[in-house]
């Protein structure tokens, strides 16, 4: 069987590379611009659904978004219903950055699928869907603290 994930790793690491010094001139380093990006995408997101999202634990999350919003990109808010949720919103700071970030991700896109039709696009998008989602259940029961069955 070929080493799919080993590939997949690689090209993830690649494109953190390139991110972290593309978006060096805005301060956003260590795959913060993920959480930046999600945020302006789902104003008022909770700490917990984002890190499901990136597919990170709540303490790395905690970290990347403290930071964030030291540095002025976000802002938590109290949830208007139930004062102990913090929903988080993009400053305007962090709006300004998002096209950036937004057309950085699509040049990338553009650039990984080089050469392919839009059918194979599809196609990888739809295999990569079903690679996640295999993965998720361990992911879940990981991070509850299970051990994997090898």
């Amino acid at each position: 069987m070929k080493d799919i994930l080993r590939e997949i790793g690689m090209i993830a690491r690649a494109l953190d590379s390139i991110s972290n010094i593309e978006f060096k001139e805005f301060d956003l380093t260590k795959g913060q611009y993920l959480y930046l990006v999600r945020i302006c995408e789902h104003p008022g997101i909770i700490q917990e659904k984002l890190a499901g999202i990136i597919k990170v634990d709540r303490t790395t999350a905690a970290r990347a978004i403290k930071k964030l919003e030291i540095q002025g990109f976000i802002e938590k808010r109290d949830d208007e219903d139930n004062k102990k949720i913090k929903k988080l919103y993009p400053t305007q700071k962090g709006m300004q950055v998002y096209p950036f970030l937004k057309r950085e991700g699509e040049h990338s896109n553009k650039v990984a699928l080089d050469g392919f039709s839009e059918q194979e696009a599809e196609t990888i998008f739809h295999l990569l869907q079903r690679v996640r989602k295999n993965i998720e259940g361990d992911w879940e029961s990981v991070k509850k603290g299970n051990k994997r069955d090898y």
